[in-house]
C-alpha cells in the first residue's frame, strides 16, 4: 500500500495559565536526517510541564512519537480523560488525538523529536523518519555550544511496543467522569474488514483491490445518506447490512479462493439508545494488517483485542469491562481482533470506516443508522433553513 508522507500536529500550552500558548506546531517528513534549516524547534523553560496536543494527521500512516530523555504522560486520547500512564513513546493512528503531560526537567540544551512509522504487515509505508529539536531556554543556552541529544526511533515493526502502549491505557472512570461501559448488549455483532479483489472492465489487469466490511464494499450514493433517511427517499439505501460475514472461514489464516466481495450501499439500523457490541476481526484476505477503525457521531469502548481468531465463549472472559479505554478510533491489531461497546444514543446516520485514506476510497466502511427516540429531545432535528445545497 503505498502511503503519503507523513503528519503529525503538535499544540504546547504552558502549566502556568499565564502563559498560555495555542501555536500550531506542524512538522512533516521531507528528510531522513534532522538539520538546522527547516525542522522545528520547540521551546521549554526548565522546571515548567507543558501539554502537547497530538494529532495524526497523516492519511496512511500509524506513527511514533518519542522525545530523548524525556518521558511522556498521557492524560486524554479522542478527547476523553485516561489515566495518566507514563511512557517514553507515544504511538497514534490516522485521526486518533493524544494529549500528553511533558515536563522538562533535563539539564538545559536540546534533545531530538522522532516522528516514525509503525507497520508489521507486508505492506509498502513511507519509512521516513521525521525530526524536531526540543531546546531549553536558559540565560547562557544561546551564547554556549549545546549538546544535541540523540534517540533512536522504535523499529517499523515494533508490535510488542504498540501493542503494550495501547493495552497501558485506561479510562479515568471517576465519579465526575465515570466509564459507562454496557454490560447488557442488545445487539451483538461480528465485522470481518480487509481487502479483496473485483473485477474492472476499465483496469489494465481487469481487476482492482477493494475495502470490504463482512465482504460488503460500500458504494458512496449521490444523495446524502442523512438527507434520504431525514426525508424518507427511497432507493438511496437498503438497511440490511449484515450482521456477521456471509462465509466463515478461517480469517486469519488461509482465506477463500474466491476473493471477491459484494458492493452496497447497505446501512445496519440501530433502535435508539440501544446497547452494541462489535469484535472487528482483521483478516488475512490479500495480506493481514492493522485498520484504525473510526466510527462517527460518538465515542466507544474498547473492551478487548486479540492475536488470531476471535472465540466466541472464551475471549470475552478477558474483556475489561471496569475502565476500558474509551475513544472513536481503534487499532485492530493485524491478524487479530478487537472488540468496542457503545450506546446508540445519537440519532442519525454515522459512518464507520477505515481511517487509512486509501482503505475508505477502496470502499472500507459501512454505516449505521440510529432511529429516533420518544421525543424531540431523542430526534433528529431538521437542517436548517440556511443549509447549503449541493
Amino acid at each position: 500500500m503505498p502511503s503519503t508522507a507523513c503528519s503529525c500536529r503538535l499544540q504546547k500550552t504552558h502549566s502556568d495559565a499565564k502563559h498560555e500558548s495555542n501555536k500550531p506546531l506542524n512538522t512533516r517528513a521531507d528528510t531522513d536526517s534532522p538539520s538546522s534549516a527547516g525542522t522545528y524547534t520547540l521551546h521549554v523553560e526548565s522546571g515548567k510541564t507543558y501539554l502537547l496536543r497530538i494529532i495524526n494527521a497523516a492519511l496512511n500512516d500509524e506513527l511514533f512519537f518519542k522525545i530523548a530523555n524525556h518521558n511522556l504522560t498521557v492524560v486524554e486520547v479522542d478527547a476523553s480523560y485516561t489515566k495518566p500512564f507514563t511512557t517514553d513513546t507515544i504511538y497514534i493512528s490516522p485521526g486518533q488525538t493524544t494529549n500528553a503531560l511533558l515536563t522538562a526537567n533535563q539539564p538545559p540544551t536540546k534533545y531530538l523529536i522522532t516522528v516514525s512509522s509503525f507497520m508489521d504487515a507486508p505492506v509498502l509505508v513511507d519509512n521516513l523518519t521525521n525530526y524536531a529539536i526540543l531546546r531549553y531556554n536558559n540565560s547562557n543556552s544561546y551564547s554556549l555550544p549545546q549538546t544535541l541529544h540523540l534517540t533512536a526511533p522504535p523499529s517499523i515493526t515494533a508490535t510488542s511496543l504498540q501493542s503494550n502502549y495501547t493495552s497501558g491505557l485506561r479510562s479515568l472512570d471517576s465519579k465526575i467522569y465515570p466509564a459507562n461501559v454496557p454490560l447488557i448488549l442488545d445487539y451483538s455483532l461480528f465485522f470481518t474488514i480487509g481487502v479483496g479483489v473485483d473485477a474492472c472492465a476499465t483496469c489494465a489487469n481487469g481487476s482492482a483491490l477493494v475495502g470490504a466490511i463482512n465482504n460488503v464494499t460500500f458504494v458512496m450514493p449521490t444523495i446524502a445518506l442523512l438527507q434520504a433517511h431525514y426525508y424518507n427517499v427511497s432507493g438511496v439505501f437498503t438497511d440490511d447490512f449484515p450482521a456477521t460475514p456471509p462465509v466463515r472461514y478461517d480469517y486469519t489464516g488461509n482465506p477463500p479462493v474466491n476473493w471477491g466481495t459484494m458492493k452496497g450501499t447497505r446501512v445496519f439500523r440501530l433502535r435508539f439508545n440501544s446497547t452494541v457490541q462489535i469484535v472487528l476481526q482483521d483478516t488475512a484476505m490479500i495480506a493481514p494488517e492493522s485498520h484504525p477503525m473510526h466510527l462517527h457521531g460518538g465515542n466507544f469502548y474498547v473492551v478487548g483485542k486479540g492475536v488470531g481468531n476471535f472465540k466466541p465463549g472464551r475471549d470475552e472472559s478477558y474483556f475489561n469491562l471496569v475502565d476500558p479505554i474509551e475513544r472513536n478510533t481503534v487499532d485492530v491489531p493485524t491478524g487479530g481482533w478487537a472488540a468496542i461497546r457503545f450506546k446508540a444514543d445519537n440519532p442519525g446516520v454515522w459512518f464507520m470506516h477505515c481511517h487509512l485514506e486509501i482503505h475508505t476510497s477502496w470502499g472500507l466502511k459501512m454505516a449505521f443508522l440510529v432511529d429516533n427516540g420518544i421525543g424531540p429531545n431523542e430526534s433528529l432535528h431538521p437542517p436548517p433553513n440556511d443549509l447549503p445545497k449541493c
